[in-house]
């Protein structure tokens, strides 16, 4: 089984981008399926249906998030009903939404996804260790192909979380940071890595916000309305193989594809 997995869409020029790109890669790779994190698709902060609906037209099969998720208030109706758009699974029971699915493939094969945010420089949730370790033993259950969005800021907390689940894990995924690293690999007991698989959105930024009103802040400490940027951007994503008979990963390819 082949998967894509893309960084985190931010705005208009994420979106512009991908539905420029995503067809081109999913033939060259023969992905048989694609997941992509939509946290700050819409507008650079949270999602909302629409947003949600045009993405999923472009051939992504699951959309993933993290913290941002709630930014745009009047996407939590939707957020309740659309079981392919995931929140992370360590928030506090009875917070709406999901925070896993399992899916199936064009081929009819079965995946998993599990969305987990981290804790360090983050909101105080439930311990993403845990809440993965629980939700594995329930996801395997159904499929042995199972992909983690782990959604967090510090690389040492990453890092531990990728160790912690080789072996129980087809992928750990990092999403947050928006800066793609080059340390993909494929863990001994055969868990597929990266630290952060990075941003889909404008180059010409700072995380995908104009680059002048970052800079601005950082001079002044004063707050601004972020806003995102415009012009080139650049789709940041991994393709792994995955063995679907013991659910191991055997390759991760990392790329980064630039657009005008």
């Amino acid at each position: 089984m082949r998967v894509l997995f893309i960084g985190d869409i931010v705005g208009k020029a994420g979106r512009r981008v991908l539905r420029e790109g995503i067809s081109g890669i999913i033939d060259k790779f023969k992905i048989d399926f694609t997941i992509a994190n939509v946290e700050n698709a819409a507008g650079g902060f949270g999602i909302t249906e629409p947003v949600c609906r045009e993405i999923f037209s472009m051939g992504v099969d699951v959309l993933t998030s993290g913290n941002h998720i709630w930014d745009k208030k009047e996407s939590l109706p939707y957020i309740m009903k659309e079981r392919r758009l995931l929140r992370p699974a360590n928030y506090p029971d009875g917070v709406p939404g999901y925070g896993s699915i399992v899916a199936g493939t064009s081929s009819g094969e079965k995946i998993a996804i599990l969305n987990i945010s981290g804790r360090v420089f983050m909101q105080p949730l439930e311990c993403p260790f845990r809440t993965a370790q629980r939700e594995l033993q329930r996801l395997k259950k159904e499929t042995k192909v199972i992909i983690i969005d782990f959604h967090a800021e510090a690389t040492s907390e990453k890092s531990a979380f990728g160790w912690f689940l080789d072996g129980e894990a087809s992928a750990v995924i990092g999403t947050h940071t928006h800066v793609q690293t080059s340390d993909e690999k494929i863990l001994p007991n055969g868990t597929a890595f990266i630290t952060d698989v990075g941003m889909t959105g404008p180059i010409h930024s700072v995380i995908g916000i104009k680059k002048d009103l970052i800079i601005n802040r950082f001079l002044t400490q004063m707050p601004v309305r972020f806003e995102t940027a415009k012009g080139p951007a650049t789709i940041s994503c991994v393709v792994i193989d995955i063995d679907s008979d013991t659910g191991r990963a055997t390759d991760i390819k990392r790329l980064q594809i630039h657009y005008d």
